[in-house]
């Protein structure tokens, strides 16, 4: 007899969010050796103690923004779609299968506002650098890379090498680039 997976989709299943991601995923790598118990501290001093709504957590900002640049994802929108469908990035930010992922618009106003001005980004992003030099997750030496597309048929002796740069400010940079091409579209304004 077919049976439509459609009625899978409705029905109800017990399920763990640990189970569902990998041993051996990278995420699951960088949390065993990375404390990022040190963002909470670093940023105590640009939050208000006693005064306003609670804040989200500022570890699950900087985590996400951390998602962002250790996989290429461009735009603050497109990093909140893809955390609420990805379990490893729930996971990685300790968020279960139905909590409210964080607006873009509050990691870009985070971003934009509170931590203008500041080095925190680059402070933060130095300690997790450092962190994973300890547990001898990232060497101490160049790293080459041929981003180019190849034809098969290609030859092997024939390629450049060429050191491509890109720290933190770029990255901001290029979220702030996003943002702003948002707004334009969306008929915001600067």
């Amino acid at each position: 007899m077919l049976r439509p997976n459609r009625e899978k989709q409705q029905t109800y299943e017990l399920v763990s969010i640990e189970d569902l991601v990998p041993e051996n995923h990278m995420l699951r790598k960088i949390d065993r050796y990375i404390d990022f118990s040190f963002i909470n501290e670093k940023v105590r001093p640009l939050y208000c103690e006693n005064n306003g709504r609670p804040a989200i957590d500022p570890t699950v900002l900087f985590k996400m923004i951390f998602l962002g640049y250790f996989y290429g994802i461009r735009s603050e929108r497109q990093l909140e779609r893809e955390v609420q469908t990805n379990l490893a990035y729930r996971w990685f930010l300790g968020l279960g299968l139905t909590d409210k992922v964080p607006d873009h618009s509050t990691i870009s106003w985070n971003r934009r506002t509170r931590f203008k001005d500041t080095t925190i980004f680059q402070d933060i992003f130095d300690e997790i650098v450092l962190q994973a030099i300890s547990h001898k997750m990232v060497g101490r030496r160049v790293l080459f890379s041929d981003s180019t597309h190849v034809k098969a048929s290609a030859n092997k002796h024939k390629y450049t090498k060429q050191e491509v740069l890109q720290n933190t400010k770029d990255y901001l940079d290029e979220l702030n680039t996003a943002v702003e091409a948002d707004r334009k579209a969306h008929g915001k304004k600067h």
